[in-house]
């Protein structure tokens, strides 16, 4: 049976469209800190593939606090990534150019994050982006974040686009294994890193810069 082209292309958000990673870091650090909790990288390699309300109760069971709910912290912790990104320069280089030469070939764009929902405008707006993209959702909507495929089975059906037709643009090993979970073609966008889970992916994206790859022609 011929194999159709992709119809899509579903971007994640942290480390694809900006460069976050420090952000979330430095804010969990903040808050948590106040809270009395005693944060190591040790335990932060745990949570860094974490969705937000998931790192909160991580911390709380490491290090119990009193008298503020978890979701009002988890909240802190995203106000003030929503400050840094407004705030600092962050936007992946080429990531516009990118998106609007897809956009020509007619595909259809879409984000999957394991970020909160409340953030993604904010990170839209900084790129000066947000009118590129067809559909935007959030694993803080599923059951399950990545590495679940639900969130990339949501982006597929809002697109409109069967899994086999789209693909994914990851960074981190936990999306990778979502997207390819989601019976997608993955790109790992590698932004001149090497890491071994980079592997896992069907193609790589070493910078937005170069010209668009000729698996999307």
């Amino acid at each position: 049976m011929e194999i159709k082209p992709a119809k899509a292309v579903i971007f994640d958000m942290d480390g694809v469209l900006i460069d976050s990673e420090k952000f979330w870091k430095q804010a969990e650090s903040e808050v948590f800190s106040s809270l009395g909790v005693k944060i190591t990288d040790e335990f932060t390699q745990f949570t860094q593939t974490m969705t937000t309300a998931e790192v909160t109760e991580f911390w709380y069971k490491k290090y119990p606090w009193d008298n503020i709910a978890l979701d009002i912290v988890e909240q802190q912790v995203i106000s003030r990534v929503i400050e840094l990104i407004a705030t600092e320069d962050c936007t992946i280089a080429g990531i516009k150019k990118f998106i609007e030469d897809l956009k020509s070939k007619q595909y259809k764009i879409g984000l999957a994050t394991n970020s909160p929902y409340r953030i993604i405008q904010t990170v839209l707006d900084k790129a000066e982006i947000a009118h590129l993209f067809d559909h935007i959702t959030s694993a803080e909507f599923e059951e399950h974040g990545k590495p679940h495929p639900a969130v990339y089975f949501t982006s597929a059906k809002n697109l409109k686009v069967d899994p086999q037709h789209c693909f994914v643009i990851e960074d981190s090993q936990s999306g990778i294994l979502a997207a390819k979970n989601a019976g997608m073609t993955v790109i790992a966008f590698t932004n001149q890193n090497s890491e071994i889970y980079f592997d896992l992916a069907d193609h790589r994206i070493i910078s937005f810069e170069d010209p668009l790859p000729a698996l999307f022609s």
